[in-house]
């Protein structure tokens, strides 16, 4: 990554995290839409999301693939129980398709930041 270009995949890192995000979140809060595999009855989850950050990570560690990383933070609620803050960590690498550039998941980790009484 050239350090001219700098700024291009930066902005590119904020608007990939920007639209990840919001469909994520949008769908994890929607859990019907996630698979049919859930029933009526399945636990509901409501996302809050308090700050997003991202970087573009370099070309050295990801040779030929454009990757972003992602930080959330927030808190979540479950049905029934108290809400929780949490921590989430994404790297998204950028797959090409005929018509657009779609973000995969290549790295997940989700944790929560207090202990569990």
């Amino acid at each position: 990554m050239a350090s001219v270009d700098l700024k291009t995949y930066v902005d590119q890192a904020c608007r990939t995290a920007e639209e990840f995000v919001n469909v994520y979140y949008t769908t994890m809060d929607k859990w019907w839409l996630l698979s049919r595999l859930y029933m009526g009855t399945a636990t509901l989850v409501e996302f809050q999301i308090n700050t997003v950050d991202c970087q573009p990570v370099h070309d050295e560690a990801t040779p030929s693939q454009t990757t972003v990383l992602v930080v959330i933070c927030g808190s979540v609620k479950f049905e029934g129980n108290k809400q929780r803050d949490f921590n989430q960590n994404f790297i998204l690498t950028a797959q090409a398709s005929p018509r657009n550039t779609v973000w995969k998941i290549e790295s997940d980790c989700y944790q929560f930041q207090d202990w569990a009484s």
